[in-house]
């Protein structure tokens, strides 16, 4: 049976940068998403629950938002989180690939969303059929999820594209799948879905924009998080590491320097 594990951990800086992520990136997808008021919503791996925290103060107090979430730890920490109780919001510990939903939950969400899940998921299908089953007819189901291969910074730091070369190949050695986001319409269609847009949510900021050092803090844990992987499976000695990692936090002090990423983002409807 194939399994995957999470590159980065769940170390205390993992969760800061985690945080940090939904700071950056949960007013696009929020927008995005476009809740309607009375809503309900699933938000399929919540995490924190920063994102799950959102959607419910956009769907107002006659809607409903429901997350799940694997790991037992960032419920916790999502449950403490202010605004985090309520009869609008509620946390359940689950699998995406088996939803702990009640008889008369299924079919019955106007919308089902996911964010960096499947890329995690040794078999992102059965998750995402969870989530066609789950939503009612003619409701939506809305994943975001990474590509890789987009990335670009500029001018390119020393030794970087070696660097993310090793991060993407130890992303996969550890049974994620790196490149899941161009291939999220054809996994909703597989699901029994019908796909109505995909498009790109840009991800990314230059020097001396305010949000710059919050994109740069990012892209740095994303690589140390995980550079014992790099090391292991990713290709690169310690002292490369070390020496791309130097050079790539210099690199933030670069007049015009610019992260360009694109989160990866696909719609679909159950049929009615």
């Amino acid at each position: 049976m194939k399994s995957s594990r999470y590159v980065h951990g769940t170390s205390r800086p993992e969760q800061h940068r985690l945080a940090l992520l939904n700071d950056l990136l949960n007013a696009n997808s929020l927008e995005a998403l476009a809740l309607r008021r009375g809503q309900r919503a699933l938000e399929v791996g919540s995490g924190l629950g920063h994102f799950a925290r959102a959607m419910a103060l956009a769907v107002g107090p006659r809607g409903k938002v429901v997350g799940v979430e694997k790991s037992a730890r960032q419920i916790r920490a999502a449950q403490r989180l202010p605004g985090s109780r309520g009869p609008r919001l509620e946390f359940r510990s689950g699998d995406a690939r088996a939803l702990p939903l009640t008889p008369s939950e299924w079919g019955s969400f106007d919308v089902v969303h996911a964010r960096f899940l499947l890329e995690h998921l040794p078999d992102p299908l059965a998750a995402v059929r969870e989530m066609v089953r789950a939503v009612r007819p003619g409701g939506r189901i809305v994943l975001e999820d990474d590509d890789h291969d987009l990335l670009r910074l500029h001018p390119e730091p020393a030794g970087f594209r070696r660097l993310w070369r090793a991060y993407v190949r130890a992303f996969a050695a550890t049974g994620n799948d790196p490149f899941i986001g161009r291939k999220l319409p054809a996994l909703l269609l597989a699901a029994g879905a019908e796909s109505t847009r995909c498009t790109w949510l840009f991800f990314g900021s230059c020097s001396p924009a305010p949000q710059f050092p919050g994109f740069h803090r990012n892209l740095m844990g994303v690589i140390v998080g995980a550079r014992r992987q790099l090391v292991k499976t990713g290709g690169l000695s310690p002292a490369e590491l070390a020496k791309s990692l130097a050079a790539l936090r210099l690199w933030a002090a670069l007049p015009g320097a610019s992260i360009w990423y694109s989160v990866c983002w696909a719609e679909a409807r159950r049929p009615r």
